[in-house]
C-alpha cells in the first residue's frame, strides 16, 4: 500500500505542499492533532521528523524542538507508532519518516522498514546517508515497497543524474548548502540547479531547507513540483506548545497553525 498512496498523491497534486513536524513537539497527542490540521489546510504530504540528538542538518529551530520532543520521552519506534493513530483519526495523505542514520542502525534497517510498511508509512528520508551507501536501506525499502526519498544538493551534473537515476516517489532539492532554518532570501543560483535536476529526474522535484515567506513558497512553486516547509512551521508550533497541550487553548492553537500554513500557500 505504503507508495502506492504517495505515487497516487504525486500522479494527481501538481504543486506539493510538504509540511515538516517533529514528533512529539510539544506532545504525541499535539503531533496527532497537527498533522490533521496541516491535511485540512491543504498539505500533500507529511513529513514526520524524528527527534535527534546531534541533528547535523538542522538549524536551531528544529533542533530546539528535537530537545522538547526528547525530553517527553519521544524515539523512533514511539513516532511511528502515531502514523497508525493519526490514520484512525482520518489522516488519508502519505506520510514520510525523516531520520538520520544513527537512530535507524540502532533499531534495525529491515526491521524499520517491515514495521514502517506495517503501520502505514509511506517512505523514508534520511539526510546524513550518503547515497554511495544507501544500497542496504534501499533493498529493504522496496522490498516493503517503502520510497526511499533522495536528497539532491547543488554539485556536479554527474552526481545529480547518479542520485535522479534511483531517486524513489520523488527529490528533495536542497535549496541551500548548509543546515535548516528560515531564511529572507533564496539562493540566487536555484533557478539553474532546478532546471539541472529537472533534466536528470524521472519522479517529481520538491524543495526544501529555508522556506519560509509565501514569496518564496510562490517563487519555488513555479520552479519545482513541491516546496517542503519545516522551521518555519516549527517554530509556528513551538510557539503554540503550551497552548497545543491545554484541552481548553488547544482548537484555537491549531487554528493558528493553520491560518499559518494557508497564508504561505494561497498565493
Amino acid at each position: 500500500m505504503g507508495s502506492n498512496r504517495l505515487e497516487a498523491m504525486l500522479q494527481q497534486e501538481p504543486n506539493l505542499f510538504i509540511p515538516f513536524i517533529t514528533a512529539g513537539d510539544p506532545t504525541g497527542e499535539a503531533t496527532i492533532d497537527i498533522a490533521l490540521t496541516l491535511q485540512e489546510a491543504g498539505a500533500s504530504i507529511l513529513e514526520l521528523g524524528i527527534p535527534y540528538s546531534d541533528p547535523l542538518a538542522d538549524g536551531p529551530t528544529i533542533q530546539e524542538a528535537s530537545k522538547r520532543s526528547l525530553k517527553n520521552g519521544m524515539s523512533l519506534s514511539s513516532a511511528m507508532q502515531l502514523v497508525p493513530a493519526m490514520r484512525e483519526r482520518g489522516l488519508t495523505i502519505p506520510v514520510i519518516i525523516f531520520t538520520y542514520v544513527n537512530p535507524l542502525l540502532q533499531y534495525g534497517v529491515k526491521r524499520f522498514t517491515e514495521e514502517a510498511a506495517s503501520l502505514g508509512i509511506d517512505g523514508i528520508l534520511v539526510p546524513d546517508l550518503p547515497f554511495e551507501e544507501s544500497d542496504e536501506l534501499s533493498a529493504y525499502c522496496e522490498q516493503e515497497q517503502l520510497s526511499l526519498i533522495s536528497l539532491v544538493a547543488p554539485t556536479s551534473k554527474e552526481r545529480i543524474q547518479k542520485i535522479a537515476d534511483r531517486a524513489q516517489g520523488f527529490l528533495y532539492c536542497v535549496s541551500s548548502l548548509g543546515v535548516t532554518g528560515a531564511r529572507k532570501d533564496l539562493d540566487p543560483r536555484i533557478e539553474e540547479f532546478l532546471n539541472t535536476v529537472k533534466e536528470a529526474s524521472h519522479v517529481p522535484i520538491a524543495v526544501g531547507f529555508g522556506i519560509s515567506t509565501s514569496a518564496q513558497v510562490s517563487t519555488i512553486q513555479a520552479l519545482a513540483d513541491g516546496v517542503v516547509v519545516g522551521s518555519a512551521l516549527v517554530h509556528q508550533i513551538g510557539e503554540q506548545g503550551e497552548a497545543l497541550q491545554n484541552e481548553e487553548t488547544k482548537e484555537l492553537a491549531l487554528q493558528r497553525i493553520k491560518s499559518f500554513v494557508k497564508a504561505l500557500i494561497s498565493e
